[in-house]
Order: structure tokens, then sequence, then C-alpha cells
């Protein structure tokens, strides 16, 4: 089976021989920062399929960071090319977490927090977040995690 990389690859040269402007400089962007989070520190690596798809999302949210950007500043068109390269990346994620399923795991991280620290309430709030990114493993931005852990930590 081939790694998420390989496959952003692939898609790379299928962009480019059909000749697709947006695709390709996408991509091509995206590896570039797979490449560059690779050789970031004191030696280089090799990523995991698991930390492409973090590097692919933190892509996204400053595609969407930069659309945001461009339409305060009043340049629509700009905002327009942003929304869509972060389209392109967002094929490549997963699916997120249907709020649903994020309450359960949610509850779940805080019944484990309040077996091992005592009483729940705000002050859970670090080691609830710790046991429930874990649980999520990407799958949730951060965001949306912690607003649910407040929300049901009633704080």
């Amino acid at each position: 089976m081939a790694t998420f990389k390989e496959r952003l690859r692939t898609d790379l040269t299928v962009a480019i021989k059909a000749r697709d402007e947006l695709r390709t400089a996408t991509l091509r962007m995206a590896l570039a920062a797979v490449t560059t989070e690779e050789v970031a520190g004191p030696e280089a690596r090799s990523l995991s399929d698991d930390d492409v798809v973090t590097v692919l999302r933190r892509e996204a949210k400053r595609r969407a960071e930069a659309a945001e950007a461009f339409n305060a500043g009043g340049r629509p068109e700009l905002a327009d090319r942003e929304n869509a390269e972060r389209e392109v990346i967002v094929g490549y994620l997963p699916a997120e977490l249907p709020e649903g399923e994020l309450a359960g795991l949610v509850r779940a991280s805080i019944d484990e927090a309040v077996a091992a620290d005592g009483p729940s309430g705000p002050g859970m709030l670090g080691p609830v977040m710790r046991i429930a990114q874990a649980k999520v493993a990407g799958r949730a931005s951060g965001g949306r995690v912690a607003a649910e852990v407040r929300r049901q930590l009633g704080s």
C-alpha cells in the first residue's frame, strides 16, 4: 500500500499531465510543506502518514486564515484562490468526527480523568484535553475538542 506522501506525488503527476494549474500548485505546496517538516529539527526524518495528515491540516488552516485576511483586506479574488487551495487539501484529509461521536469521546475522557484525578470541574480542562486529543487523533480540530470539553465541564 502506498504511503500518503507517495499518493500526493502520484496525484501531482496526474495534475501536471492534466494541466490542472490549481491542483498542481496546491500539491506542490503541500509536498514542500511535508519536505520542510521532514528536515526540520536536529536531523532529517521520514514522516509517518499521521504526520503528513498533521502537516496538511496545518496547511488547510493557513489557507483558511489567509482567505479570511484577504476578505478583510478587500481582495476577494485572492481569498477565492486560498479557499480553492484549501478545498484541494481538505480532499486529502480524513473526515471530521460528527458532533455526537465527539461528544461521546469527550464524555469518556472526562470519566477517565475524574477516575484518575478526582472531581470534575473547570480545573480539569488540561487533563481532559490530553486524554481527549489522544482519543480524537486528529479527526477533529483542537478548537472543536476544547469547546466540547468546556461545554461538558460547564466552564
